[in-house]
């Protein structure tokens, strides 16, 4: 069957409708922290480089990045959260105001601490990442307020990304609630798992795994398009979901849905410099084009050229209205049926 094209004057339209939708982002935030040097020697401590720091930068990461993509594709975004009690969720609430990102969903517990991540660039490469996080899930009255929190914002948005990082926010019960009242409501939920939660998203719209977490949930090992398919059409049954799309770095994205045939779409990045917040990239342009009226394909091939651009910049990056639609303008992928 013929597959869906989508012409720049059809994603200039989808853009358009950004504005249009305000999306709840729930799940684990961070700080990512880069540390910028140069090197040139060995240490002679250890077999290591020795980075000389010229300086350095903060993002927001994690479920803030997402809600920064949003912000950055021009739609409207809500963000609930779990931080710590310290100075680090301060420094999170700052980097958020500059990103024109409501803080006010940002719930404090003062037995966890705000989650940073610090990731050294030397050469215009990633040397080494440093996490200081806690696991823990939520409980007693964070939890309790974090669900009622949830179940009031559930009212008055278009769409819920959960972008689920292990840091023990997302788990079983708040996701069994979250979908329920979601589909009650009519609203679209698109989760960006981990892999070792996937029986937890049973019922949502669409899970965007990479190949790799899409190996593991679905327990085999994916070699070829025999094991990929098997694994999408695995993942889409037992989650009785949408759709399932894929993420496949160099080799693209592939996209199943029910009764129809499996679409997959080239990459289309020339230059990679960094691939970190790609994911976050890809969900937060893949629910926005849904919730603006387009098929999961059309959805699918927009959110790979927002990808295409942001892994062209180095650090956790996102991608603006603008250059999304350059990139249309300048070459578009089509996704082909297998």
């Amino acid at each position: 069957m013929n597959v869906p094209r989508l012409s720049p004057e059809e994603s200039r339209g989808l853009v358009g409708r950004f504005p249009q939708h305000t999306t709840l982002v729930v799940g684990d935030v961070m700080i990512d922290e880069y540390l910028w040097g140069e090197t040139g020697r060995i240490s002679p401590e250890a077999p290591v480089p020795v980075v000389e720091v010229r300086r350095e930068s903060f993002q927001p990461g994690g479920a803030a990045n997402v809600a920064r993509n949003i912000v950055s594709l021009g739609g409207k975004v809500e963000l609930l959260t779990v931080v710590g009690a310290d100075a680090r969720a301060d420094d999170l609430r700052s980097l958020l105001a500059d990103q024109g990102i409501p803080a006010d969903g940002l719930l404090e517990d003062a037995e966890r601490p705000t989650t940073l991540k610090t990731r050294i660039v030397a050469s215009r490469q990633q040397v080494v990442r440093v996490d200081r996080e806690s696991r823990a899930p939520l409980t007693g009255d964070v939890a309790d307020r974090f669900r009622q929190e949830l179940s009031q914002r559930l009212q008055r948005v278009d769409a819920v990304i959960v972008s689920d990082y292990g840091k023990g926010i997302v788990e079983p019960g708040l996701m069994e609630e979250l979908t329920a009242a979601a589909r009650a409501r009519g609203v679209l939920v698109a989760v960006d798992p981990k892999e070792s939660h996937f029986s937890s998203y049973r019922g949502v719209s669409v899970v965007t795994p990479n190949v790799h977490e899409a190996a593991g949930a679905a327990g085999l090992s994916i070699d070829d398009d025999e094991t990929l398919e098997k694994a999408g059409r695995g993942l889409l049954e037992r989650l009785d979901a949408e759709c399932v799309l894929i993420t496949r770095g160099p080799e693209g994205m592939s996209v199943f849905e029910p009764e129809r045939e499996t679409a997959n779409i080239p990459a289309m990045a020339r230059e990679v410099y960094d691939v970190t917040g790609a994911g976050d990239t890809v969900i937060a342009a893949l629910t926005l084009a849904r919730a603006s009226e387009a098929d999961w394909r059309q959805a699918a091939a927009l959110s790979n050229v927002a990808a295409a651009v942001v892994v062209g910049k180095i650090g956790t990056a996102s991608v603006t209205p603008a250059e999304l639609q350059a990139a249309v303008d300048n070459g578009f992928p089509v996704a082909r049926t297998r």
